[in-house]
């Protein structure tokens, strides 16, 4: 996949410019990219990642890309463990929701960062039995029974993509809930 790939799985949730984001599971950037040109330079985009080294790298292709990194925070930690972000407008969570077994304490446990209404955006394989590499990935349907659990709206199916791995990719959004 490449730079326009990324942007058209997200392009569909119709984001606004501005705002507070967050990039959970980062690495060197993809979606982070992605997430900037459709929100633009006003935003804040918290890129968060275990791996600094690829925060690093994450950063330098931010600046090269963009001009500079006036609008990126990045957050060296766990996003399944207390972080210090503000209130976000939306999250962007592209293959990382696969590494957990219990997706339903991760998703109560991000919805903590939103704002009541606010967006998340996931990007997944479209199987529900994975690898070494994706140990626990989720179809779409799976996940449309799944995100009501945790308070999130019913999922909308944005995009799909082909993979040489696990079939294919989607990409769906969801609202948290008020409570």
């Amino acid at each position: 996949m490449n730079h326009n790939d990324h942007v058209n799985l997200l392009k569909p949730a119709g984001l606004n410019p501005g705002g507070s984001w967050a990039d959970l599971g980062a690495g060197s950037g993809a979606f982070t990219f992605a997430l900037r040109e459709l929100i633009g330079p006003t935003a804040s985009i918290y890129a968060v990642d275990k791996d600094r080294a690829s925060l690093n790298k994450l950063e330098q292709g931010y600046r090269a890309h963009f001009g500079d990194s006036q609008n990126l925070n990045l957050v060296s930690g766990d996003f399944s463990r207390t972080l210090d972000l503000p209130s976000l407008d939306g999250i962007v969570m592209a293959n990382s929701l696969h590494f957990f077994k219990d997706k339903e304490k991760i998703l109560r446990h991000i919805r903590e960062f939103l704002k009541p209404g606010a967006a998340l955006i996931i990007v997944e394989y479209n199987v529900d039995s994975g690898n070494m590499w994706v140990p626990y990935p989720l179809t779409f349907e799976t996940y449309r029974t799944l995100a009501p659990r945790a308070d999130f709206s019913d999922p909308r199916l944005l995009a799909e993509a082909p993979s040489r791995f696990l079939k294919g990719f989607y990409s769906a959004v969801a609202y948290r809930g008020s409570k």
